[in-house]
């Protein structure tokens, strides 16, 4: 197995739903891959994050930063839809 075979089979393999032949396979890439380690580790953490479910506040100035960014973005995409 490759890397990105490996990654194609990221999601069957976090979900525990791989087939345990490929699994294997799966285990054995990723016990001599270090970038591969890599993308597993964050993605298990960003599940155990998002199950917690522990909102996180953000600082003003960047939640405001934030919103006029994504109005002023929503502004080009939707001013330049009705010239279309």
């Amino acid at each position: 197995m490759n890397c990105q075979q490996l990654l194609a089979l990221l999601n069957e393999y976090v979900d525990g739903t791989i087939d345990p032949g490929i699994c294997a396979e799966f285990e054995t890439h990723l016990a001599g891959c270090n970038p591969c380690q890599v993308v597993v580790d964050n993605i298990r953490k960003t599940i155990t994050l998002y199950k917690a479910g522990q909102p996180y506040e953000l600082p003003a100035e960047f939640r405001h930063r934030l919103h006029y960014v994504l109005r002023e973005r929503w502004k080009e995409v939707h001013s330049s839809a009705k010239r279309s």
